[in-house]
């Protein structure tokens, strides 16, 4: 590692891959105190705070979908079926692992509200329309398949 690559923190201001490969590599050579804890403590937030976002909106996307999926018979496409099928797929390699399973656990109530609120304005039909509570769990979601038109 060079001088330059040592100061890490204009490094993880000035080019954020560099600064992760310096990292690794610190972590590798075992020179644990030459880290950037400061900014390794705020790039790990950020990328779990990242992490939830996506769950977030994985699951209100797809709940979006199955909803408009349901009470819009008449409309269903191919591109709602595959839009459905894109959000599970992505939402169940999110999901996979304990911390974010729950975090889609918990956050699935508030989810289906703003789901709900979205398809109102896509489909023009009153919040009322749709159920009040989430009618799903989240291995019902990752596991629900949109069958063909009926």
């Amino acid at each position: 590692m060079t001088e330059a690559e040592l100061d890490l923190p204009a490094l993880y201001l000035s080019d954020e891959t560099a600064w992760l490969e310096a990292m690794a590599e610190l972590i590798e050579s075992g020179d644990h105190a030459a880290l950037d804890f400061a900014n390794l403590r705020e790039y790990l937030t950020d990328m779990a705070r990242r992490d939830r976002r996506e769950v977030e909106s994985r699951l209100i996307a797809l709940l979006l979908h199955i909803l408009k999926w349901e009470f819009q018979p008449a409309l269903r496409s191919r591109s709602w079926q595959a839009s459905i099928l894109e959000q599970r797929q992505e939402l169940e390699g999110l999901v996979d692992r304990g911390v974010l399973r729950h975090h889609a656990e918990a956050v699935l109530a508030d989810s289906y509200c703003k789901a709900v609120a979205r398809a109102a304005v896509e489909t023009g039909m009153p919040d009322e329309t749709f159920p009040e509570d989430c009618q799903y769990t989240v291995d019902e979601l990752l596991a629900y398949e949109p069958l063909s038109k009926s």
